[in-house]
Order: C-alpha cells, then structure tokens, then sequence
C-alpha cells in the first residue's frame, strides 16, 4: 500500500517520532523512505547581495543542521532494516519544498510532526503541516508528539 514514504526532518523531537511511525509503516508495507530536510531562504534585510548581513554563517548554520537531522533519521530506519534515502532541499518554503519532493521521489505517503522549533533555526513548523496539507492530493500522515 505504501511503498515510499516521505519524512521532512528538522531534528525536532516531533520529527523523531515521525520518523518512528514512517518506519513501522515502511516495515509493516515492505517500503522505502526518503527523508528531506528544507532549508527555507534567508531572510536578510538590505538591498542586494551586497547588504546579506550573515547569509554565509546563516547557510553554514542551516547546513550543518540538516546534515545532523537527516543523519539521526537515517540511522533510525538503518536500525530496523529500513531502505532510506535522504535529501537537503535549498531556496524555497518549507511546504514547497515537501511538496517539490514528494513529487520529484514519487512518494505515496507524506508523515510529519505537528509542530517543529521555533526562531532562527525554524526549518519546519505546525504551520508548515498545515500548508502541505492544504496543497497535496497525496495521502498525509499528522503526528503529534
């Protein structure tokens, strides 16, 4: 029923326990998961690149982040046997970037968490669920932590 599953990771603990329900669902269906993490644009304050104060350390930063939320989920499905491709999606909302790949990896379920940090280092907020929800056909999986 569900052969490839999609998980947005921004190394909240919401997104751990997505992550746990994507791969009992991928076990129990004998599937796939691709595991992506957006990293929305920078909202500098200025005109032009010139004036982008803290891009490069706002990039590094996001950068850094994603590598560690997407090495977390992976070693989750490692652990139970679970085929997982991951990917950093750059340059766009948070929704379109779920929604961007979903349908780029062909995916048949979306899962993510309800709600995810807040601040700077927000990659992926309850609003964000929302807006996926509002703009996919695909079948989407809520999990509140």
């Amino acid at each position: 029923m569900f052969k490839h599953i999609l998980v947005p990771v921004d190394g909240s603990s919401t997104a751990l326990v997505a992550m746990d329900k994507a791969v009992q669902l991928a076990r129990a269906f004998d599937g796939r998961i691709t595991v992506i993490h957006v990293i929305d644009p920078y909202p500098f304050v200025g005109i032009g690149a010139d004036f982008a104060f803290g891009q490069a350390e706002y990039l590094t930063a996001a950068k850094a982040s994603a590598t560690k939320a997407l090495a977390t989920a992976a070693e989750t499905a490692a652990a139970a046997g679970v085929p997982c491709t991951q990917r950093t999606i750059e340059g766009q909302s948070v929704f379109e970037g779920i929604l961007e790949a979903a349908t780029g990896v062909d995916v048949d379920l979306i899962i993510m968490g309800s709600h995810g940090r807040a601040g700077l280092e927000k990659l992926l907020l309850g609003s964000e669920t929302q807006r996926v929800l509002s703009h996919t056909t695909l079948p989407v999986l809520v999990v509140k932590n």
